[in-house]
């Protein structure tokens, strides 16, 4: 690991290295790590989350050293740098057409790939649905037994190089065309109803005491967050600013697979 650190490292500072055959070897090496999930662009510690930026200089540095080529699937044609992610019946992995996932993005057992797009550099754990044309963006961390419902758009990020992935933890569900972008992280076992977007600079504000309690960035574990906005006031006037609200948590009494749906249902508000 040292090894290839280093090699990445100094690729990054010295670009003529990539001509070199040991660099590329590197490289290569570092990206079917992420594509079997030895390796991962952020790794949940005792404190929070780790980014690992050279690994993510690593994918940056992927991009130069592969040639466009030409990619037949069946009746379909692509042409690109990067090849598509292989062997899914091996992996136990369940891919509907038409999904997409390219190699370097970890997609581990028990997985459902509808028609979606997975990016390199993402981690999909076990058990969690991509549903129809939802994206997973380069470098997000998805956990265990999430929902990621239709359309929804988790953001990628590889620059700058210290920005954290979008991170959506063990069990989330996220409804129906929800974007989440720009390094936001989402609780275990928290609920996103239909269109909630989540910027870093959204505000994420919890109505459920006497006085609301503001966060950026981040959705506590199991919090059931629906959109809504505020006032704000500009030079020509005050009008309405998104932001999402956080309205209640999952109820513990409620079986998990039943309260991912229905817990939204439960504050009378869509899915």
């Amino acid at each position: 690991m040292t090894t290839l650190q280093h090699s990445i490292e100094s690729a990054w500072n010295d670009r003529s290295l990539l001509q070199q055959e040991t660099t590329q070897q590197h490289i290569r090496q570092v990206i079917q790590g992420l594509d079997e999930g030895t390796l991962r662009v952020a790794e949940p510690t005792e404190s929070g989350w780790q980014v690992n930026e050279w690994i993510k200089k690593a994918v940056v540095l992927y991009f130069p050293i592969q040639k466009m080529e030409t990619i037949e699937v069946g009746i379909f044609e692509y042409h690109d740098k990067i090849p598509l992610k292989r062997g899914y019946a091996e992996k136990g992995v369940r891919v509907v057409p038409h999904a997409i996932a390219r190699h370097g993005a970890y997609v581990a057992s028990n997985v459902i790939l509808m028609p979606s797009y997975v990016n390199i550099g993402a981690y999909v754990d076990s058990g969690t649905m991509v549903d129809t044309w939802a994206t997973v963006g380069s470098c997000a961390q998805i956990g265990k037994d999430v929902h990621l419902s239709g359309g929804v758009g988790i953001g990628g990020v590889l620059e700058p190089l210290q920005a954290a992935p979008v991170i959506v933890e063990d069990g989330a569900f996220i409804g129906s065309r929800c974007i989440v972008v720009e390094g936001v992280r989402i609780g275990k076992e928290a609920v996103l109803g239909a269109n909630v977007c989540l910027t870093a600079s959204t505000k994420i504000i919890d109505v459920t005491g006497d006085a609301p309690i503001e966060y950026k960035g981040f959705v506590p574990d199991r919090s059931v967050v629906i959109p809504g906005s505020y006032t704000k006031t500009f030079a020509a006037g005050s009008f309405q600013v998104p932001c999402a609200l956080i309205i209640g948590q999952r109820k513990p009494s409620t079986d998990l697979k039943t309260s991912l749906n229905n817990a939204l249902r439960e504050y009378e508000v869509a899915v």
